[in-house]
């Protein structure tokens, strides 16, 4: 179909560029899951021997081999040991990575193109064809480029094709590998849809999008139930979410009767400042935020996640999913600025929640649980950040997060390999994803190593790491506004808002000190000490191949230097506020409304004292768990003793799960058994109206028959009786 231009695109500096193949942009990675997609279903569609069960061979009935190390709670998705490469793996090798690279390449020269247009007011939007023209309801399958979705498209293709390479390695011997390669490529589609719409119902669709990828490939080894429920619950908590997604969509189109990000710009003063609705919309939107992006009380679904393979965990944490709550806050911006009080509660939430996240992290034991945890309070940090109207801090700290945390899923991921592979030569069945089964792998993996320590320095916020730039700005961001800013001047539950933004401000502070904690606890335990893995598996381990170390070098490299894509003032050299400047066209009027027009700035002696305070709270956590932890003291986890006090209630995660089960799912459950099943189901429909219907259809029939007996003589004295009935009835008056 012909492109057709919005009607300001033809005087637009980005008109007549590459930056009209935007819709290529997300077409690559559509293309690969259809390649993809073909490959698994025509290696599944073929004409089995007679007996079928001679088809699986050592698989299993349905193809997949079985997982080694299951725990008693289930198989972790790495657990997983096949035999056999699938016939088209070649195709899903070079077709997977391959389309996202191209994706990124075009990303770099659309960015480029956007650097030399010089000053870029207002987004680039192309409308493609009328999606929903109903009456007053008109929505365009249109693309909105700006600054904002330029830097989402950026962190997707590029850590997204580093993770697509790191699963040629990884995933090379699953049975299933060209469906794995199809469903990260619908995944990285849904999310470049969801960062390119150009309005709320296109966004949605991608939001919608990479929660069914979600359930795909959190629960891809699905033939193990405790894989399959890892993906429904993260499927349907994050239904809940949605629900308030779309009210905040219908009122706004209730009320300004557009869901173009532009038109609601430029309708949003009409809800007036501070007012109920415009407050409503902004707290239903984060009600979605909420869900997707894993925040109290939504978040209890993305520790699950860790069921799917590795690398998806890491594109689910660092690039995609997760980070959508936080988007979608900086895409409506114009918005949260207008609700002070919403903004104060996104503000709260993501502090509590980094701190009540790192907290659990601090006694957990599988070393991917420990980085679920990590991401879930990283995550407090942005919504910290964009709450409080600091919207470059926030997107600043999703991108330099996407580069470590990716690293630190990546590693882990090289780590569990190499665990997996060691337990395989000798038949070990143990845990390869606990820590307590590792140690000392230093020495035996010193590049996978060195790069986990410098994306720990940089989550540590220690400078001059990529975290320790993002998380300063975030923290300082937030003080400052504690002391001008409209959330301050805004009440919150009758608390001033300036007493809210300073309890944030020392939370934050608490969960730095906490996540220096558990990830200098993870490495010590994982890659200091003395070795636990085994004697005999002690001789199997070491590096994983370049093919996965690779992606782990470059995430290094940018964990290290990610940072100083917008240094501070307080650095007197390099490219001083890169980001702020790229982001002012979009985020600069809403910011300045929040801080009543001025953007806050603290005296040199006060900056001064915020980065001390955050530094010294990230190094004292690091020193800290160097001093307490004893990695030689540990054992196996066969040999374990259990947790006892607080340690049990952390390493159980405060029990939260188990209360939302009696809380929330056992009364669903029973009502839905009883009620439904039981007495609506069962007794209403099935025993009142089909059984029942039945029985007065026999009762009825039995009647009749009674009356056709087919003897004469009766059938004549019921004519006699009757004759007489209507005689008597016409002479007794």
């Amino acid at each position: 179909m012909l492109l057709q231009h919005a009607a300001a695109a033809g005087t637009h500096p980005l008109s007549g560029t590459i930056a009209e193949w935007v819709w290529l942009l997300p077409l690559l990675p559509l293309l690969g899951f259809v390649i993809n997609g073909l490959a698994s279903l025509l290696s599944a569609s073929h004409l089995g021997p007679d007996d079928p069960s001679l088809a699986h061979g050592p698989h299993g009935a349905d193809g997949h081999a079985p997982h080694d190390g299951a725990d008693a709670h289930g198989a972790h998705g790495d657990d997983h040991h096949p035999v056999v490469r699938h016939r088209y793996a070649t195709l899903a090798s070079i077709v997977g990575p391959a389309v996202l690279a191209l994706s990124f390449a075009l990303a770099l020269a659309i960015f480029l193109a956007m650097r030399g247009a010089g000053e870029m007011a207002s987004p680039f939007v192309q409308t493609y064809f009328s999606w929903m023209p109903v009456g007053d309801l008109q929505v365009d399958a249109a693309f909105q480029l700006d600054q904002l979705s330029m830097v989402m498209v950026l962190i997707i293709t590029g850590v997204g094709t580093l993770i697509h390479i790191f699963s040629v390695g990884y995933m090379q011997d699953d049975p299933g590998y060209p469906r794995y390669f199809a469903y990260l490529n619908l995944f990285v589609f849904f999310m470049l849809l969801l960062v390119l719409g150009a309005n709320y119902p296109l966004l949605f669709i991608g939001w919608e999008g990479v929660g069914l990828c979600s359930y795909l490939l959190i629960g891809f080894w699905f033939s193990e139930k405790a894989n399959a429920d890892a993906g429904k619950k993260a499927f349907i908590v994050n239904r809940i979410g949605d629900f308030g997604f779309l009210i905040a969509m219908f009122l706004l189109f209730a009320n300004l009767g557009t869901l173009s990000f532009t038109g609601v710009q430029a309708g949003a003063a009409s809800l007036g400042f501070g007012g109920v609705l415009v407050t409503t919309i902004c707290l239903f939107l984060f009600l979605g935020c909420t869900g997707k992006s894993a925040q109290i009380p939504l978040y209890v679904w993305l520790p699950d996640a860790m069921a799917g393979p590795t690398p998806v965990s890491a594109l689910i944490h660092a690039a995609t999913m997760v980070t959508a709550g936080v988007y979608l806050i900086a895409r409506s911006n114009f918005l949260f600025s207008l609700a002070p009080v919403a903004s104060l509660v996104v503000v709260l939430i993501g502090a509590l929640t980094a701190l009540f996240a790192a907290s659990i992290g601090l006694k957990q034991w599988d070393i991917k649980k420990v980085l679920a945890y990590s991401t879930v309070s990283q995550l407090g940090y942005m919504f910290v950040g964009v709450g409080s109207g600091a919207y470059v801090a926030g997107i600043f700290h999703l991108m330099t997060h996407a580069f470590f945390k990716a690293l630190l899923f990546l590693g882990s991921g090289s780590v569990i390999f190499a665990m997996h592979r060691a337990y395989h030569h000798t038949h070990n069945h143990d845990d390869a994803q606990d820590m307590r089964n590792m140690g000392g792998l230093a020495r035996y993996m010193k590049v996978t190593w060195v790069l986990m320590w410098i994306a720990t320095l940089a989550i540590s916020g220690v400078p001059f790491f990529s975290g320790f730039f993002s998380k300063d700005e975030i923290l300082g961001g937030v003080f400052l506004r504690a002391r001008e800013s409209t959330l301050a001047e805004a009440h919150l539950f009758g608390i001033p808002g300036s007493y809210i933004l300073y309890l944030c401000y020392v939370i934050g502070l608490a969960a730095a000190f906490m996540t220096a904690v558990y990830m200098t606890r993870m490495m010590i335990y994982t890659f200091h000490g003395p070795n636990r893995t085994g004697d005999r598996e002690r001789e199997h381990l070491a590096e994983a191949p370049w093919v996965m170390t690779g992606p782990l070098v470059v995430l290094g490299i940018l964990s290290a230097v990610g940072g100083w894509f917008n240094l501070p003032k307080l650095i007197p050299f390099g490219p001083l506020g890169g980001l702020e400047h790229w982001l002012e066209p979009v985020v600069g009027e809403s910011t300045l409304r929040v801080t009543n027009g001025v953007l806050p700035e603290a005296s040199h002696g006060l900056e001064l004292a915020l980065v001390v305070a955050a530094v010294a709270i990230g190094l004292l956590g690091i020193f800290y768990a160097y001093s307490q932890l004893k990695p030689d003291r540990l054992v196996p986890k066969r040999e374990a003793p259990g947790e006892e006090g607080f340690a049990r209630v952390l390493n159980n995660k405060w029990y939260v799960d188990e209360a939302y089960d009696k809380a929330i799912v056992q009364p669903v459950v029973s009502t839905s058994r009883g009620l439904l099943w039981r007495g609506v189901d069962t007794g209403l429909i099935d025993g009142v109206m089909v059984t029942g219907s039945q029985k007065l259809a026999q009762v009825v029939g039995w009647a009749g028959s009674q009356l056709q007996s087919g003897q004469v003589g009766t059938y004549a004295w019921v004519l006699v009786i009757g004759v007489l009935a209507v005689i008597g009835a016409f002479t007794l008056r």
